[in-house]
């Protein structure tokens, strides 16, 4: 049976962070319930690279969250991207307006600075 365990029971809201015997701060942990398949393929590439299990989830989540931020900002790059095109075509195809003679009123500001 393969089975990650930590010693967090607020999984929920944050992992845990316990401390060592010298007194300096473990890394945090967290549990994680995987079927049965998922976890015989991830002990399988585990041991393919010659590390641990833990080791192997901690790598594929740090590439899982690299490509999640990865793609979310090439969307959010790609929308922007389709707006700005949108808003140029439509500035384009809009008709050139001449003013008719130069403005009626000139307002002048004070200068309140001086």
């Amino acid at each position: 049976m393969c089975i990650l365990i930590s010693n967090s029971y607020d999984l929920l809201f944050m992992a845990t962070r316990q401390n060592s015997t010298n007194g300096k701060p473990k890394s945090p942990r967290i549990q994680v319930v995987l079927p049965e398949s998922l976890c015989e393929q991830l002990a399988e590439l585990a041991e393919e690279e010659s590390r641990t299990v833990s080791n192997m989830a901690k790598v594929l989540i740090q590439q899982g969250i690299n490509n999640y931020i990865n793609n979310a900002t090439d969307l959010i790059n790609s929308k922007l991207k389709k707006d700005t095109d949108t808003f140029r075509e439509k500035l384009e195809k809009q008709s050139i307006k001449r003013l008719k003679g130069p403005p009626k009123r000139i307002r002048y500001f004070k200068n309140l600075d001086n």
